[in-house]
């Protein structure tokens, strides 16, 4: 805030004609130009095409006497409004006409901002841009003891948090607006009855609510963790090398931290599932970015909707940023880009790419992609992602262990069942197709009242055709393309059995 703050007094100090200030927090954007303003000794109007003209802090509307022209309404005094007017171009001319200094804040003035008698081309020039950052852990606590100052005038308030609490609870409010973040630890105190160690999780709810509501990004449960996938070593290896370059130990010996990976590869192979067990992993919270909602019809929204993610995205760091289907979001970003959707796939395309460049906040980004090829390859190289992986199908002991995982889910011991038949009857399934097939077995003897065997599991996958039968070529031409440009999930020893599969 104190650097938008010192912002604005510059660009009003220096008499910049036009400031544009893109928000949804209108109040906050108000007091922010009237404490820059205060300084410098100029009065502060608001303009709204509900209200007119009216000095700000006050419910009076302006009014002058004797303006040719200007006249828009009379009040009982007989006195002429010259601002109280419901037209921005006679709204604007009125303000030309005031004889004193001042700053005119036009609320929602962008709905008329495409009409050329009221803002020509050439005014566009004079325009300068502030963008309102999310509150920082500083502002957050602020706004913590605010609402507590507010709401103990007329409640009786607990206080059970200490400070290690109370930041703990400004930590969870990160990536919410300031009025987003106030009305989240209103209703925590008040369901609460004041601060106690409850509100810590209380906000956390209360912020997946806003920004589920927000669309875009969704705050994803991470119970998984590594544990809950079966092989793909070196993945594990290299996410497990970078759990501690999120702290400060890793900075000072000059760590970067983690910028993201792409996992690509066969459907059903565990791509999803290592995007929440990374952040189960490294106990961070884990953001799904809803690609399908980021589009909108109107020209230029798109853009600002991608924006306001990575604003977001980063207001929750460090977290990890889950975006599944890569592929879908740059599908169209081609030289065809243009004439298919306006350019809007290519403009997107453009501010990733500038946006996992230059970021400066832990986001780390993990992205599943199913059809690399429809990716553009200025997204997959070095200094983007720090890798791209490829996930094939499970390996005879990969097998086992996925096995293994879905027995013991299931409440069922795993040391009960004959792993490697299992594993060798189920070569060229994925992990998913194994998992239905336990989930199938186990609906058949729960029909039949029997209990879970080998051999009640081996039917369900013999009633199984995988995608390695149905897909074939598809799995093998996505192998030939991996080969020489990602790097294996999976150990040397699964290398070596899937050269052989499909053969």
């Amino acid at each position: 805030m104190p650097d938008v703050l010192e912002r604005l007094k510059i660009l009003i100090d220096s008499s910049t004609p036009i400031i544009v200030m893109e928000t949804v927090e209108e109040m906050r954007a108000v007091r922010l130009v009237r404490a820059a303003s205060s300084p410098l000794n100029l009065a502060v109007f608001e303009w709204s095409i509900a209200s007119g003209l009216v000095r700000c802090g006050t419910d009076t509307v302006v009014y002058e006497h004797g303006f040719p022209g200007s006249v828009h309404n009379t009040d009982a005094a007989g006195a002429v409004a010259l601002y109280h007017s419901q037209d921005p171009a006679q709204a604007l001319g009125n303000l030309e006409a005031l004889s004193i200094e001042a700053v005119f804040i036009l609320k929602d003035f962008h709905r008329h901002i495409e009409d050329p008698v009221v803002v020509r081309p050439e005014l566009r020039s004079l325009i300068e841009f502030v963008e309102l950052p999310l509150p920082d852990k500083q502002r957050l606590r602020q706004i913590i003891d605010e609402v507590v100052v507010r709401l103990g005038k007329t409640h009786t308030l607990r206080r059970g948090l200490d400070n290690p609490g109370l930041d703990a609870v400004a930590a969870n409010l990160r990536g919410l607006t300031e009025e987003e973040a106030d009305r989240a630890i209103s209703q925590a105190v008040v369901t609460r009855y004041g601060l106690v160690p409850e509100t810590v999780t209380d906000v956390v709810e209360a912020k997946k609510d806003l920004l589920r509501r927000a669309g875009m990004l969704e705050f994803v449960d991470t119970s998984e963790n590594m544990a809950a996938i079966g092989g793909l070593e070196n993945l594990k290896n290299w996410l497990a090398q970078r759990r501690g370059a999120w702290d400060d130990a890793a900075r000072n010996f000059g760590l970067d931290p983690a910028r993201g990976v792409i996992i690509l590869g066969v459907q059903g192979c565990g791509k999803s599932l290592c995007a929440r067990a990374v952040a189960g992993e490294w106990k961070l919270p884990l953001v799904k970015f809803d690609t399908a909602a980021v589009f909108d019809k109107y020209i230029g929204e798109t853009e600002k909707r991608i924006q306001q993610v990575f604003r977001v995205a980063e207001g929750l760091a460090p977290c990890v940023l889950w975006i599944d289907e890569l592929e879908k979001v740059f599908a169209g970003s081609g030289p065809d880009s243009a004439s298919v959707d306006a350019g809007v796939s290519s403009r997107i395309l453009a501010s990733f790419l500038s946006w996992m460049q230059d970021r400066k906040a832990p986001v780390f980004v993990a992205a599943t992609c199913n059809n690399v090829t429809a990716l553009p390859p200025e997204l997959i190289r070095k200094g983007r992602f720090d890798e791209l992986f490829f996930v094939d199908l499970p390996n005879q002991a990969e097998r086992q262990q996925i096995f293994s995982i879905q027995l013991a889910k299931r409440k069922r011991n795993p040391a009960e069942f004959d792993l490697n038949q299992l594993a060798s009857a189920a070569q060229g399934f994925s992990g998913a197709e194994i998992d239905a097939a336990v989930q199938s077995a186990l609906y058949a003897v729960f029909a039949n009242q029997q209990s879970l065997t080998t051999d009640a599991l081996m039917a369900a996958l013999a009633h199984t055709v995988p995608l390695s039968t149905t897909r074939a070529e598809e799995i093998q031409s996505l192998r030939i393309w991996a080969k020489q440009r990602a790097v294996p999930a999976s150990g040397a020893l699964a290398v070596a059995e899937k050269a052989s599969n499909l053969a």
